[in-house]
């Protein structure tokens, strides 16, 4: 039998494990395994696509897998190796994020138990805490966990340090309803995991917890800039925040060096295969046929086939310039994905190029115009006095134009 740790190194995903013999006698009992989500958005992003792919990866090899949204803990939040405190939100906030991340997982893994840890925390008394979980943690033993040390000397607050006792409490809880024995997370969450196993041990008895835990390498790139950011920002799960043809593009202009991590971090593409892929890639760099297989793999896991031919077709119509061949929810998700700007109706081109900086200045609007380096509807032949009116919008009130071979601007029209 292969096991879930074999499989974790070859990709070279696994830092830490606290007890490899536990781990496998969890695959073999088919036990629960479990991650955390904390309700900070109502959309999880890139970031939390190592965990999300890491919980189908475990399913596979046959365990049964969990997700905890933090309905309770987000009201918290977890003490981060930075300097300040978390920025704490209302609890509607996050209720409305819990919803929103629960469909998601749902969507993702459609078998996966998605559970909120307010079920049990919201339920404890402050005297119940202190007497049922304070007791069993000593002062020095926190002290010495890596992210409350860490912020000793800039300052941590109550709420912050506790929060591994309850993401302690909350392992064994599943421990003891769901048979989880098995918790994950990124390596920032070794104190917090260990915190829970050592709790479990404390309740049950060392000799009698199955519990254990370990920790996977964080995703950051060949040049150690974190993974998941963008030049707009964050890329996120939720198609409304980041289209399927802004998440294709991400993964499109990743770095050649950067692909083999990418692929087995986020994929669960055999490693063989990916070796043949990179292989196939080297020969033709130019093509880039790596980075599109690894957009293809993400975006059909995150947006479904469908999201997929989508962003293909946006990719095509952009590349050839052809916008009228899209949707108008294609082009609504064409104009999230470009730099927004607005100008006045009903002025004169070179005016609009100008208000809209698009161009920095007259000079650079004639040259522009003089070029035929604009576009708007498969158009570039204007002169500088045509008018900028309704006939030119893509949708509502806005005109979608293009700059030279691939820059494109979104243009809300103010009347």
């Amino acid at each position: 039998m292969k096991t879930i740790i074999e499989e974790l190194k070859n990709r070279n995903l696994l830092k830490q494990v606290t007890n490899e013999e536990k781990l496998i006698q969890a695959q073999k009992a088919r036990a629960g395994v479990y991650c955390g989500f904390d309700p900070t958005a109502d959309s999880l992003h890139i970031g939390h696509l190592i965990q999300i792919i890491n919980l189908k990866r475990f399913r596979e090899f046959g365990f049964n897998p969990i997700a905890i949204v933090g309905g309770a803990t987000g009201m918290i939040g977890d003490p981060r190796f930075k300097g300040a405190e978390r920025q704490l939100l209302s609890l509607s906030q996050v209720e409305q994020n819990l919803e929103g991340i629960k469909k998601q997982l749902n969507k993702l893994i459609p078998d996966i138990k998605v559970i909120n840890n307010a079920d049990w925390l919201n339920k404890m008394s402050l005297i119940d805490f202190l007497r049922d979980i304070g007791k069993d943690f000593n002062i020095a033993y926190l002290l010495a966990k890596e992210n409350i040390a860490s912020r000793i000397e800039t300052g941590i607050s109550v709420t912050e340090f506790s929060y591994t006792m309850l993401q302690a409490y909350d392992f064994y809880n599943l421990y003891k309803l769901y048979e989880c024995w098995v918790e994950f997370g990124g390596s920032d969450q070794w104190g917090n995991i260990t915190s829970g196993i050592d709790y479990i041990s404390s309740k049950l008895g060392k000799e009698n917890s199955k519990a254990c835990g370990l920790t996977l390498m964080l995703l950051t790139k060949r040049d150690g800039n974190k993974f998941g950011k963008s030049e707009s920002g964050t890329i996120w799960l939720d198609a409304n925040k980041t289209s399927e043809y802004e998440l294709y593009q991400f993964f499109v202009n990743q770095e050649d060096e950067d692909l083999e991590v990418m692929f087995n971090f986020l994929t669960v593409v055999e490693v063989e295969e990916i070796k043949k892929i990179l292989d196939e890639h080297k020969k033709e760099p130019f093509k880039r046929l790596g980075q599109k297989r690894l957009a293809k793999e993400v975006l059909e896991f995150v947006h479904g086939e469908k999201g997929y031919e989508k962003a293909l077709k946006v990719t095509e119509a952009m590349f050839s310039g052809k916008l009228n061949t899209l949707s108008e929810d294609e082009l609504i998700s064409v104009s999230k994905s470009i730099p927004n700007t607005s100008a006045k109706l009903n002025i004169k081109f070179i005016d609009f190029l100008v208000d809209s900086k698009i161009a920095s200045s007259n000079r650079e609007a004639r040259e522009l115009i003089r070029d035929k380096a604009i576009t708007i509807n498969e158009k570039n032949d204007f002169k500088e006095e045509d008018l900028i009116n309704e006939k030119f919008f893509a949708f509502k009130q806005t005109i979608i134009v293009k700059k030279g071979k691939r820059k494109y601007f979104s243009v809300e029209c103010i009347v």
